[in-house]
Formats: structure tokens, sequence, C-alpha cells
């Protein structure tokens, strides 16, 4: 979360959240006084994280319904995105991605976390998500190999690219 710059009162998603691991993370490091969004296209995940956020009293915690598109996040209010070996899932990730850019801060980071897929292997290849996230108005700024030991997850961190 530090490579996010994610701190106490920041507004952060997390995209592809599935059970909450991250959000309930983020929601911790954030506090009562930030936000936390937690994304995904599965309402029953969003159920079980509601749930959850209310029995640890984690009022941060704000679940959407997102489409395979669009995070359905409000424009220009997040400081930091996740997203947490979801990538690789993500059918049009230039559409995503886009609408993603939208809703980040002017200096708001996205952080991709994913396994390095190459052929059938399940995951996807870095060099793609760099490219995708260039057409989509991000620049690479940070990345590191060290999520796993055997260095099969790479971690990148994006900025957007400033709008002509």
């Amino acid at each position: 979360m530090d490579e996010l710059r994610i701190t106490p009162g920041k507004t952060v998603a997390d995209i592809g959240a599935g059970s909450g691991w991250f959000t309930v993370l983020a929601a911790r490091r954030v506090g009562a006084g930030g936000k936390v969004y937690a994304v995904d296209i599965n309402q029953g995940y969003l159920d079980y994280i509601e749930k959850r956020s209310r029995r640890e009293g984690l009022s941060a915690i704000q679940p959407v319904l997102g489409t395979a598109n669009d995070p359905k996040l409000p424009a220009t209010a997040v400081d930091a995105v996740l997203m947490l070996r979801a990538y690789h899932e993500v059918a049009e990730p230039v559409a995503l991605l886009k609408q993603t850019r939208n809703a980040l801060k002017p200096k708001g980071l996205l952080g991709i976390i994913d396994r390095n897929g190459r052929g059938n292997d399940h995951g996807v290849d870095q060099k793609v998500v760099v490219e995708e996230a260039a057409k989509a108005g991000f620049k690479l700024v940070d990345s590191f190999d060290f999520v796993k030991a055997g260095r099969e997850d790479y971690f990148l961190v994006f900025q957007p690219t400033p709008e002509n």
C-alpha cells in the first residue's frame, strides 16, 4: 500500500474486489476519514463485503457494482486504484482503464498486480499491460517483482498522463 501512497483519509478503489481481501486492508489503512470503493461485477461478492464491513465496523467501505467496461466510480475522486490479480480477467481492458483514469485524481496512482502469464498460462504478460495502459492514457512510473518469491507476479504502478 505504501507504493500507492495509501494513507489515512485517502480515497481508494479496489477493482475486482472479489471477497474483499485488499478492500479490508485498505479500509483499515485509510480509517473512518477515508473511503474504499469495493468494485466488482458480481453482486454476491459485494454482499459479502458489505456484511463483513458492518461486522468489523469498517465504515469506509462502499461496495460498487461495476460493469465489464466501467467501474462506476465518481470522476476525479480517487487517490489510488488497485487491481489485484483481476486484470487478466478483463475482456476489454483499455475501455476499463479509460473509465478508471476518469475516476483518478490528476496525481492518482493505478496499481496492477497480476501473474506474468504467457501462452496458455493463467495471467497476462506485463508488457501487454503496459501497452494497454498507455492506450488508456497512463504512463508506467514504477514496477516491482517482489510480490512472490518465484517472481511469477508483478506489480506495476501507473499515473495518468496529462491531457492535451
